[in-house]
């Protein structure tokens, strides 16, 4: 076997052992502790404390960290791929601020209350809006401009921002309070269908990023270059920019806004293993889900039985790390 490819698999399994190692960390880990050695009887035992706190707690936070640390990684990933620019990240489009808008409206306007789908949809759906604005912006000559497009994108999430200030600064206390706890993110979700919705739909985005995976390498020469080889840029841009994004306002709409995943992950893996995308993807993908798993259960041990916001230990635990291995590393910001 070529060495290259030995070297993949021993990687990706060594990520998929990491993250089981995660998993079963956040399942022991919390102000109720859960033996791991008695975790088959626990599961067995459906009227004891400690599976009601894995049933309906812990296993639905790891599912909502794998998805949407997934989801975050992967768009990561393959946005720095399209733009060929490792400082683009998921947010810097303005997804994450037309999602915040979105979800702000909802509260400030009490259409929060209809139903448990509310807030989400609005997150989404400001997402949505945002992404199309970006895109329909973006077009000159009837093509797509990469440059306009991550300008464009960058002014939007500044609008949307200053608009969603707005609203808080003529809102309740109570909306106020609502509208910031939800900025910070959390994993904290009771509704099994959101849950699935962020956990699968990260999934099939994987499954699809993969029939791009020798397109993205391609562009990592340049769009003139890729569509010498074949590749028609202008289709798989769209596409690829589309999956990115709908992502992104999946893993928004439902956990709020969660920075430096989709920045400091995808980078990380690509020190360690490389530029081919027939890795990265699933690295990416797989480093993203543990980093959120380990964070999510930082959050809620370190100052037990309080929860801090899962974006505080992201942003701090992510900008450090990012810090420190980019003052160590003689490649930087080289993608090809």
């Amino acid at each position: 076997m070529n060495s290259k490819y030995l070297k993949w698999i021993l990687f990706l399994a060594a990520l998929l052992v990491l993250l089981l190692v995660s998993v079963l960390l956040s399942l022991s880990a919390g102000e109720i502790k859960v033996s791991l050695m008695q975790l088959p009887q626990i599961l067995s035992d459906k009227g004891s404390i400690e599976y009601t706190v894995l049933a309906k707690i812990r296993i639905p936070r790891i599912l909502m960290a794998i998805g949407v640390g997934g989801a975050l990684s992967l768009s990561g990933v393959v946005l720095q791929g399209i733009y060929r620019n490792p400082l683009v990240e998921p947010y810097t489009l303005g997804i994450s601020g037309g999602a915040a808008l979105g979800v702000a409206i909802a509260i400030v306007f009490g259409l929060n209350t209809l139903s448990f789908f509310s807030l989400p949809a609005f997150g989404f759906l400001g997402a949505l809006v945002t992404l199309i604005v970006v895109y329909l912006l973006s077009i000159k000559r009837g093509g797509l401009s990469i440059n306009s497009m991550l300008l464009i994108g960058v002014m939007v999430s500044f609008v949307s921002s200053s608009a969603m200030m707005f609203l808080m600064s003529i809102s309740t206390a109570e909306n106020l309070h609502n509208i910031v706890f939800w900025v910070m993110g959390s994993l904290d979700e009771s509704n099994n269908s959101l849950i699935a919705i962020a956990f699968y739909s990260s999934l099939a985005g994987l499954v699809i990023s993969y029939f791009f995976a020798q397109t993205l390498n391609a562009l990592r020469l340049g769009e003139v270059k890729a569509r010498h080889l074949g590749i028609n840029t202008g289709v798989a841009i769209k596409l690829l920019f589309f999956v990115a994004s709908l992502l992104t306002g999946i893993a928004v709409s439902v956990a709020g806004v969660i920075g430096f995943v989709g920045l400091v992950i995808p980078h990380l893996i690509r020190l360690i293993i490389g530029n081919d995308y027939r890795v990265l993807l699933a690295g990416s993908f797989m480093g993203g889900a543990i980093f959120l798993i380990l964070s999510d259960t930082i959050a809620r041990t370190i100052i037990s039985p309080n929860e801090l916001p899962i974006g505080v230990i992201t942003g701090f635990i992510g900008g450090l790390v990012f810090i420190i291995v980019l003052s160590r590393s003689k490649s930087h910001f080289k993608l090809n």
